[in-house]
């Protein structure tokens, strides 16, 4: 069967059928072209499969029934998994298929659905707190029970973060985008039932569910880039997929003010606005539901990458979730990022929380302002996620690029600490932009230096952890500048900031940088496969192995 023109591979090497996982390499292979050697740990050896041992290739030979000459270590290096029967036949060796490495145009469509219900779940988020005063008199309750409609989303995922990357590891990435998409949606319309004055309980049991729909949201880029892209674009992938909930961000500052302008002496129509934007949202999360039901697919039908074909091959039942955790924890350069990941995080959140506060201490009455520097980050941050993840996929350079962006980020939060107070307001939108682009534009870049170096732990589990690290700091770091702030000054409280921000560096420059996806996908096999539940439990596909001395610009 013919390779359609998208699909990714090298030729099988000739002369020798599959037997027990492996194909080996014939004799009298090109000499220099056997083995590569790994840039980072142990001379390199070949991928145990299905759970199997990490042995020579002999065993394969006595399973074929003949004779085979025996390999020799540095012709064991290079594995590539192939889905058995996929594909035309190799002159030579009639019962060894082509290898199947393809990247499918449905991916775009997947990561567009899961962008778009993302930013519908960042509108929901900040849709209160924007308009506060406005909930506030419409349903006779404090700010303070305002401000939790938005600080539930920060408290539902810590707790919550367990389960949901148990499910995306278990279920799969299909069931977890429908649970997500799918109360969000339900959390939108039970929103519309609480457009009566007495009924707030009901808008906040709608704003728990978009929480909780959060949870399932907000680990998924890094998965889906891993699944559906290839190693050239998954960086760019990964930083789309968090660009719709920067999105979602922005348009919540933008739209509920337009929507719902200030009319509480007219309760009619303050309850009409209300109500006219619960229904838009309820209809647009509804249509899009709908969508991810219909399109949004587990997995591509090749891998498309050397790095998923691997994971995939391994037989999800040997699959422990709480192994999986262990390891992450045991994982020293991980638990660094772990950390380093929150600071940096959190340090934003809690910017972006105070930042109404910080600005009218200096520049009182300019409430509208305000909202429009936060926009400026968020937009600002935008941008730098996208070109951060096109960086990433030219030059692979995670630690390097994590590292400048970090100091980037220091050094932002110093002018704008130090330029806060200079009176010309023009001044705090140039320097919120710049501290927004960096910091912001950090975002994918941890989610994806995670997944490098935790390969092949899911994806999904490791960027939960990293948000729900991201979500304890901010809460500190809001509780701590706070006081700060309002004790003192907001110059105190961006100096707190900025202190964690250097210990922030110190550790990452302490980050061992071993790109174990990135070394699998240009043919360095130094790291061990283990069983992990890249595929749908119940789309499995059969594979096979062949030795490869493809590079990474022939994938």
């Amino acid at each position: 069967m013919a390779r359609p023109d998208d699909e990714e591979g090298a030729a099988v090497a000739p002369g020798h059928p599959l037997a027990k996982g492996y194909l080996p390499l014939p004799t009298g292979a090109p000499a220099g072209k056997e083995s590569v050697e790994p840039q980072n740990g142990p001379k390199a050896g070949t991928f145990p499969l299905n759970g199997g041992p990490r042995d020579s290739l002999a065993a394969a030979s006595g399973v074929l029934g003949g004779s085979q000459t025996p390999l020799a270590p540095e012709e064991e290096t290079q594995a590539r998994l192939l889905p058995a029967g996929a594909g035309a036949e190799t002159p030579g060796a009639e019962s060894t298929p082509l290898p199947r490495t393809a990247l499918s145009p449905q991916r775009f469509v997947v990561l567009l659905i899961f962008s778009l219900y993302s930013l519908v779940n960042a509108f929901q988020w900040i849709q209160y707190s924007i308009i506060s005063n406005v909930f506030g008199g419409f349903y006779g309750v404090t700010l303070l029970r305002i401000d939790w409609l938005s600080m539930v989303y920060m408290l539902a995922y810590v707790p919550l973060i367990f389960p949901a990357t148990w499910l995306l590891d278990t279920g799969g990435l299909r069931l977890t985008a429908l649970l997500g998409s799918g109360l969000n949606c339900l959390g939108a319309w039970i929103k519309c039932g609480s457009v009566q004055q007495h009924l707030f309980w009901v808008t906040m049991l709608g704003q728990c569910l978009c929480s909780v729909a959060q949870v399932f949201i907000l680990g998924l880029p890094s998965r889906i880039a891993s699944v559906w892209f290839g190693p050239k674009e998954v960086s760019t992938a990964c930083a789309t997929a968090v660009l719709g909930n920067q999105l979602g961000t922005a348009v919540g500052f933008l739209l509920p003010p337009v929507l719902v302008p200030n009319t509480q002496n007219d309760t009619n129509l303050l309850a009409y606005n209300i109500s006219t934007m619960f229904y838009g949202t309820s209809a647009v999360a509804t249509l899009l539901f709908i969508l991810t039901a219909i399109a949004f697919k587990e997995k591509p039908r090749y891998p498309p990458s050397q790095a998923q074909a691997a994971l995939q091959d391994s037989p999800p039942e040997e699959y422990s979730y709480k192994k999986s955790i262990t390891n992450l924890f045991k994982n020293i350069p991980f638990v660094l990022l772990l950390i380093t990941y929150g600071i940096m995080t959190g340090a934003f959140y809690s910017v972006s929380t105070l930042l109404n506060q910080m600005i009218l201490t200096y520049y009182e009455g300019e409430e509208v302002s305000a909202g429009r520097i936060g926009l400026t980050l968020v937009v600002a941050g935008m941008v730098g996620s996208i070109l951060c993840g096109l960086w990433l996929d030219y030059t692979k350079t995670y630690k390097q690029t994590t590292l400048i962006v970090y100091i980037l980020s220091f050094i932002g939060m110093v002018i704008f600490t130090f330029t806060l107070d200079l009176g010309y307001i023009i001044i705090v939108f140039v320097t919120g932009g710049v501290l927004g682009f960096f910091m912001t534009g950090y975002l994918p870049l941890g989610f994806e230096f995670a997944v490098e170096i935790t390969y092949p732990e899911s994806e999904g589990t490791s960027s939960g952890l990293l948000n729900a690290s991201a979500q304890i700091f901010g809460i500190l770091f809001t509780l701590a500048q706070g006081k700060l702030t309002s004790d003192y000054d907001p110059k105190a409280g961006n100096i707190f900031l900025c202190v964690w921000m250097f210990i922030g560096i110190i550790l990452t420059a302490l980050i061992k940088s071993d790109l174990r996806r990135h070394n699998i996908n240009i043919g360095i096999t130094n790291v061990d496969v283990k069983a992990v539940p890249a595929d749908s439990p119940t789309d499995q596909e059969s594979k096979t192995v062949m030795l490869s001395t493809q590079s990474e610009s022939a994938i």
